[in-house]
């Protein structure tokens, strides 16, 4: 019917879906997110955090109950201080329009050549990787523990983002974890030990040296 009325077939798209463009840049892009952790005595903080999505890699920014675009902006320093060098290859970050983040932390990227990527509203899957670590963090751990305050949240995070970049095998990676040393050989005869991590919820197994 299309062709008896002279329509032909749809035109290719001119740029890239943004599946394609993730799977392309991946090297050069970062995501962000914010989460929420309700304490024992109801009070409610935020962790702000960021992904490398190529590596996979999890930088846990900072734990507050008052996340002000001040704060945001600082957490944006740290960022780029503890990227050091490799700030350069990151050219894009993205991250959703909630107002916690403010005008500042988006300048001090675009000072480092760090263009933010703002998602379109109530589009979760935009961000799929920063979601699914949200996920991935609250199944693992935070829903089996009760949290006292700020101290207590960034010891246990700060635990989990060592387990998660340093131990825990990804999909994405070939089951290899995000920070790992390709030229290492395991000994794949060496007696196996395992640790207890994260207040004991995970268990690590890891061939002895």
């Amino acid at each position: 019917m299309l062709v008896a009325a002279g329509f032909g077939p749809a035109p290719r798209r001119t740029s890239p879906t943004w599946r394609q463009f993730l799977s392309s840049q991946a090297s050069g892009i970062l995501a962000c997110d914010f989460l929420h952790v309700d304490t024992v005595f109801l009070k409610r903080l935020y962790v702000l955090f960021v992904m490398d999505i190529e590596t996979r890699r999890v930088h846990i920014l900072g734990v507050t109950a008052h996340p002000t675009g001040a704060w945001t902006a600082q957490q944006a320093r740290n960022l780029l201080i503890e990227l050091g060098e490799r700030a350069d290859g990151f050219r894009f970050l993205i991250r959703d329009r909630d107002g916690k983040f403010g005008r500042g932390f988006d300048e001090v990227l675009a000072g480092a050549d760090v263009h933010v990527l703002k998602i379109p509203p109530r589009s979760p899957r935009a961000n799929a990787f920063a979601e699914r670590f949200v996920g991935t963090l609250r199944r693992e751990c935070l829903d089996h523990l009760l949290v006292y305050g700020v101290r207590h949240l960034r010891q246990v995070l700060a635990e989990y983002e060592r387990h998660y970049n340093q131990h825990r095998p990804h999909q994405a990676l070939s089951l290899r974890q995000p920070i790992h040393d390709p030229a290492e050989v395991v000994d794949l005869a060496a007696r196996i030990e395992g640790r207890s991590a994260v207040c004991g919820l995970i268990r690590e197994y890891r061939r002895a040296a």
